[in-house]
This record gives structure tokens, sequence and C-alpha cells, in this order.
């Protein structure tokens, strides 16, 4: 369950399976064990691991399954909470304990499995998390309570690993962590992203490098160098700002004002011209006002992001926002997300016109009827826009192609390969 950091736990789980011969099912129905990964990042997320476990436990009590493990964040997070309320399960175990959870599958934790994974994703790309928890203080963010604080892992390694990608095909790597600009602060004293990038741009085989989860505060400028000298990095940056408004950001924690972060978004785009920046706001946080409400709004329409998302404002407990209540109501906090989506959709729309005619690069990543649905450089896979290219029958999934636009919509483009 949740996000792509998740996802690569999964993957290094499977690793383990497959390393000592357990067989890993498509068809829950045909398990004796299921082993659930939660996400414990905001209420929605919760609720959908919840249901997860409980419909595992009703198969459990039916007789189809003869074991329930729970793992990841929900379970590092209110771990004695769901002891007590789901206790037909087996095992829980935190966000850090695969040694453990292997275990209680009863099979052996193998060391030299490790940097191994099983792709859960297109054999064509792969996330690569180069760290571990989140050091920033940030007041509606309950994830260092579940992943503990920063930890970057060792820069070896995670070349070894992107080396190893590509030797299985893998031609583009998702680069992740809970906040990417402070790798190897905790290893050399200073940021080190621009030289992993540089050292990860270096393994053959590679062709696309995507940075996500770029923290705005403290931004590392020399990350901008890599981009410039580097051609398989991705115009392309995942930077969430969350809000605008001083007000907001203040009781929010973030660490930058509002000219501050419009400074650092016109230097990137100055210094990597043509770059698609991607964010995520949240709206409906308790201090945020209708004015505060408007800055955001105005924001938006001044830095036409490429990509954006946005979140309604979830309490969490053990935040430091916490105590602000939950003062907004929901159906405010839902107008003005689909306030911030239409003027984002306008912005998209615009954009994507601008590209009839022009010639993009597309890798392929799946099929889908009479087409070949794939992605340019300026989009992630799941959360951006997606490119349909009309199958000649000479491409296949996996291929880089260039394509010719020939029309478009809000969110998606139509193109022939040339």
């Amino acid at each position: 369950m949740g996000c792509s950091k998740n996802l690569v736990d999964s993957e290094v789980l499977l690793g383990q399976l497959a390393g000592n011969k357990v067989r890993v099912v498509e068809d829950g129905g045909d398990a004796d064990i299921a082993v659930i990964n939660t996400c414990g990042f905001i209420e929605s997320a919760k609720q959908e691991s919840i249901d997860a476990i409980l419909e595992a436990v009703r198969r459990k009590q039916e007789g189809k399954l003869r074991k329930v493990v729970v793992m990841g964040c929900l379970s590092e997070r209110f771990a004695a909470e769901l002891r007590r309320e789901i206790p037909e399960v087996d095992a829980y175990f935190g966000s850090h304990h695969l040694k453990e959870v292997v275990k209680e599958l009863g099979i052996d934790y193998k060391v030299e499995l490790l940097g191994e994974r099983m792709l859960t994703t297109p054999s064509h790309f792969a996330y690569m998390k180069i760290s571990e928890g989140c050091d920033n203080p940030c007041s509606f963010c309950a994830i260092p309570l579940m992943r503990g604080g920063h930890r970057s892992k060792p820069f070896a390694e995670i070349v070894r690993e992107a080396r190893h990608l590509a030797s299985r095909g893998v031609k583009e790597l998702m680069v992740i962590g809970q906040d990417t600009t402070y790798y190897g602060l905790d290893l050399q004293g200073g940021r080190t992203l621009d030289a992993l990038l540089a050292e990860l741009s270096a393994v053959e085989g590679i062709e696309w490098i995507r940075l996500l989860y770029a923290y705005p505060a403290k931004f590392p400028l020399s990350v901008l160098d890599v981009f410039r000298d580097y051609p398989k990095l991705c115009r392309y940056m995942d930077i969430p700002v969350q809000h605008a408004s001083d007000d907001v950001l203040k009781s929010m924690r973030r660490g930058i004002s509002n000219r501050a972060l419009r400074d650092l978004l016109h230097t990137i785009q100055e210094s990597v011209p043509g770059i698609a920046l991607r964010t995520t706001l949240i709206v409906g946080y308790p201090n945020e006002t209708e004015r505060d409400f408007e800055v955001l709004c105005d924001f938006v329409r001044e830095m036409r992001f490429h990509r954006l998302g946005v979140f309604t404002y979830s309490r969490e407990e053990g935040t430091s926002a916490y105590g602000l209540g939950d003062p907004v109501p929901s159906e405010v906090k839902e107008e003005r997300r689909s306030i911030i989506m239409q003027l984002q959709q306008e912005i998209s729309e615009e954009r994507n016109h601008g590209l009839i005619g022009r010639t993009v690069k597309v890798l392929l990543d799946r099929t889908e009827g009479e087409h070949l649905i794939g992605r340019t450089e300026w989009d992630a896979p799941e959360i951006d826009q997606e490119v349909y290219v009309k199958n000649d029958g000479a491409l296949r999934v996996g291929d880089f192609c260039d394509a010719r636009v020939d029309d478009a919509t809000e969110y998606d483009l139509y193109a022939e390969a040339v």
C-alpha cells in the first residue's frame, strides 16, 4: 500500500522470498500466507490499509489463509492499537524490520541478496531509494513518526544497485527518498546529491534519471549544474511546495518564505531551460484563510507548473499541527481543491496544445488497443500525463521512440512515431 518508497521495500521482500524459493502468487486466492505492507500517511491511506487487513483476516477466518502478517508504516505508527483492535493478525512489524518479517515467514534472511529486488514495475524502469526517514519538522507530516530521522544509503551501495538494475534491462531510474536533497548530509557532513546524480549518469544502460521529492528549503543549487552537464537527467523535478502563503508556510514549519520559494523556482527554471516542475499542495490547513487561499491561487497562476497535485489537509495524531484542530470544513477543502485543479487543468491544456506539431522523445510503458502508451522526460509514471502513440507494429514496450504530437487534451498527448 502507499508510496513508491513502500513499493521498493516490498520489492526487497519479494527478492528475499524468491531467493528462498517461496512462491509468490498473483491471485491471493492461491496463497496460504498474506503479507500486507501498509501505509499510514493520511486518513484515506490508513483506511485503505485497514480495509486490506480486515479482508485478509476475514479470509483467514474462512480457512482460506493460514497466516496474516502486517508490516510497514501503519503498524510502525499504531502497533499497539492494531494489536488490540485486530488481534487475529499473526504478527505486526514496523517499517524497519525486514529481517524479522522474513523470519516470521519461516525462511532465512540472505545477506548476499542485499540490493536484490524483484521488480513490480515494468522491467524498463525502477525506483531507486537513496535514503530513509526525514529530519524536516513539517507540522502536518507524520513521516518521521513512521520512518524515523534521515539516513542516507551508502553511495557505493546505490551505484552498485543501479548497475545491477541496468544489467537487468532497466533504462530509467526514479531517484526517491523522503527528502532527496538531504542526501549525504549525515555521511559526508554536506549535501552530495549532485555527486550521486553525476555517478548514476555514468552507469551504462541507464538512459533517463528522474529526480523526485526534492525539498525546497535549503535546496542545494549545485544540483542544477548536474542537470546542465549530464543529459541523462530528465528535465523534470518533483519539488513539493505545499503552500505559498507566508502565514501558512510558517505554521507548516516549511523553513521557506513565499519570496524565497518563488526565487528558487525561478532560479531552477532559468538554470535548466525547458525543465518541467511538478509540485504538490495542501489546501484546508487549519490556519488557511480565504486570503491565504487567494495567495496560493495567484502563486499557481504565476508559476505555471507543468504537473500539480492537491491534497486536502488530513489531521494526523502526533504531529505538531494536531493541536490546531481541523476547523476548515471538508466541503470547503474540496471546493478549494477543485478550484486549484481547474486552474492547473487550464495551464496543462495550454501547455499541451503548444506541443502540437513538435517531436518528442517517448519511453513506451504499455499497450492499450491500437496504441502504445508512454511518457516524455517531463512525466513520471502513474502520477503524470501520458503519450498515446499509434502502434505501427515495429515498436515494443520498453523502447524509446521519437513521436510527432498530432493532438492534445488537458492531460494527454496523441502522437505518431517518426
